[in-house]
């Protein structure tokens, strides 16, 4: 404790922190909230000096009602549920692998870390070029010049290249592009998480597994999913987070078009269309959508927190 004739140094040194938290982040929370309920709400009109804004829903009902907004929320939902569960297991896979591994530990565990610290927009663009096709594939007898590294790898084993980006490709080959870089680009921060998980757990079970001759899936399956689920819990929620927060990726792979080029805005999400109505000066329309996305985050994570205090063993 510190004493109550000494506090006034601490909040001298708390000081700088508090400002900025309150300067960087209390306001414009605050301001957001304030902002989502002015009908009409345009930061260049206030600048002109109208105040005259109506109190009401109506930012919340128009973003609700634009025509992308479904088409937003199913691309984000779905990039959360395919990618969240996928990423976790393999990230889960590779860390037991790490942790048994003994030469070349470190080095590996830097080489899986290092998309960790590598710009998002930057990864996207080498994965846009792995998977671009080049030449005029929407005409009747398209001229390839490049298929792409790898429609280059499904050639070689025999089969067909697919269409995976550009103009005329389908919903499913876009988001299959999106679901692989983003388990990719999730996957260093997990293996991180559960191979601190891992190695703090005591080596005492796994040498009684060791007297019983007890299978390797079942020492994963009863002894180290049960005592990483504290991690396992963590990595899953953030992932949601992270998951309904997606834009960069799809930026970098589509571009800001969002999407192929004969159907800009497919993919989406409820970040970009935070983005888009920023873009069209429609701030309070950019709050409300905002705000939604905080309500289903908030909702997501009571439910996985709920979910692991059932299946969480400390």
């Amino acid at each position: 404790m510190v004493d109550s004739k000494q506090q006034w140094k601490a909040w001298i040194y708390l000081a700088p922190a508090i400002v900025l938290l309150l300067l960087f982040t209390v306001w414009p929370i605050i301001n957001t909230v304030s902002m989502a309920f002015l009908e009409g709400y345009s930061g260049l009109t206030k600048v002109g000096g109208e105040t005259t804004f109506r109190l009401g829903i109506g930012n919340f009902t128009r973003v609700v009602g634009h025509p992308d907004f479904r088409q937003a929320l199913l691309n984000t939902v779905l990039l959360c549920v395919l990618t969240v569960p996928i990423s976790t297991v393999l990230a889960l896979l590779i860390a037991v692998a790490l942790n048994s591994i003994k030469p070349l530990q470190k080095a590996l565990q830097t080489i899986f870390f290092l998309p960790y610290v590598t710009n998002s927009i930057a990864i996207g663009m080498v994965f846009a070029a792995m998977f671009n096709v080049i030449g005029s594939i929407g005409t009747r007898r398209p001229m390839i010049v490049s298929y792409g590294v790898v429609n280059d790898i499904i050639r070689f084993f025999g089969g067909n290249w697919v269409n995976w980006i550009n103009s005329g490709s389908e919903y499913w080959a876009n988001m299959f592009v999106m679901v692989v870089y983003i388990v990719w680009n999730a996957l260093p921060f997990k293996i991180l998480v559960l191979l601190g998980g891992l190695q703090s757990i005591n080596k005492q079970y796994y040498d009684a597994a060791k007297v019983d001759s007890t299978p390797r899936w079942r020492v994963l399956t009863k002894i180290t999913v049960p005592l990483l689920s504290p991690m396992l819990a963590y990595v899953v929620i953030t992932g949601f987070i992270g998951g309904f927060k997606e834009y960069t990726s799809i930026a970098g792979i589509f571009g800001e078009n969002m999407g192929p080029a004969h159907d800009a805005g497919r993919m989406n999400t409820m970040v970009g269309l935070i983005y888009d109505s920023l873009e069209k000066d429609n701030q309070g329309g950019a709050s409300a959508a905002a705000l939604i996305l905080f309500g289903i985050i908030l909702v997501v994570t009571l439910i996985n927190l709920w979910v692991s205090k059932k299946r969480t063993h400390y």
